[in-house]
């Protein structure tokens, strides 16, 4: 019997409840590849999930984003190196912070090649958030102003790139003056946001928000749309229940869309992560800089991304010996 070694949670809580537990490795049925996992980075997904937010089966092993090889299942797919995310991985299966992970067949997608196993494996969910929020949803279109708050995290930071690719100005907005891939960048309070985007686009604000904070934020990124204007909603930080003037949305004729990752399909992912591939191959996309850690020190690395004090992506490695790219 082949073993492997996985992070696990048994019961919901802080990033000390997961351990490193020997599990069997998993067959594929029919419609799945096992993948031998090279780099796995942890999002802040990841850490609720572990405290609970999506009401994981359990035990479960976290974890969405991966880059592998594929190993068994599938004589077209074997060997070759793949990237991406899972539907429910983490949450109604186990996920990719393991040495392998079953991956649905229709969400395969092929790994860039100018990007190593690492700079892969930070991929998943904050451009898959991006895109499916600014391509798919908000309809970005070239020529146009967004306006992106958060613009310093990591989806932030996709959602800059993917919009400059397609044509569009950034307007970048956060709470510290941080690295960004805005065309402008912003400090900016609930009370001042507006206001400022406003200055920025001759009082007649964007035509595209998206609100990676929610919360607080929420209204003012409302107040910074021009009449007719779209803003993609993705999080809420700190409170659920927001505030809007009714009135005034409604005579500004504007637009509010949710965006929610974890509802796509294998299928839809891969096609997305096809998409992308593209945008990195070409240049018009960078992955973000990251720190690894053994698997061994997951819950360290958990922890990490959880005090949000390090810009950097944080990647597990659960295989030893040394990385291919």
């Amino acid at each position: 019997m082949n073993t492997m070694k996985a992070l696990r949670f048994d019961v919901y809580g802080a990033p000390s409840v997961l351990s490193l537990t020997d599990l069997t490795v998993p067959d594929p049925d029919p419609a799945q590849v096992l993948v031998q996992v090279q780099a796995s980075a942890i999002n802040p997904s990841d850490v609720k999930n572990v405290a609970g937010a999506f009401h994981a089966s359990l035990p479960r092993v976290p974890g969405r984003d991966y880059a592998g090889v594929v190993t068994a299942g599938s004589d077209v797919w074997k060997g070759k190196k793949v990237w991406g995310t899972g539907p429910g991985f983490g949450v109604v299966r186990d996920g990719a912070h393991a040495q392998y992970v079953l991956v649905p067949i229709d969400g395969l997608s092929e790994k860039p090649s100018r990007l190593s196993m690492v700079e892969a494996a930070t991929i998943g969910v904050p451009y898959l958030a991006a895109w499916l929020s600014l391509v798919e949803k908000g309809n970005v279109q070239s020529g146009e102003t967004i306006l992106v708050t958060g613009a310093c995290g990591a989806v932030g930071r996709a959602a800059s790139q993917i919009a400059r690719w397609k044509g569009a100005k950034v307007i970048g907005a956060d709470v510290t003056e941080s690295p960004s891939d805005a065309d402008q960048f912003i400090v900016a309070t609930p009370k001042d946001l507006a206001a400022q985007v406003k200055s920025l686009t001759r009082q007649a604000g964007v035509e595209l928000v998206l609100d990676c904070v929610g919360g607080p934020m929420f209204e003012p990124s409302l107040n910074s749309l021009r009449r007719g204007g779209r803003q993609v909603a993705i999080t809420s930080v700190g409170k659920r229940r927001v505030e809007l003037d009714l009135i005034d949305f409604y005579h500004e004729e504007k637009h509010l869309i949710g965006a929610d990752t974890m509802k796509l399909t294998a299928g839809e992912i891969a096609r997305i992560m096809d998409e992308l591939r593209e945008g990195f191959d070409q240049g018009h996309l960078k992955p973000s800089p990251t720190v690894t850690w053994p698997l061994s020190r997951g819950a360290e690395a958990y922890a990490a991304v959880e005090s949000r004090a390090s810009p950097h992506k944080q990647v597990l490695l659960p295989q030893q010996g040394e990385m291919q790219g």
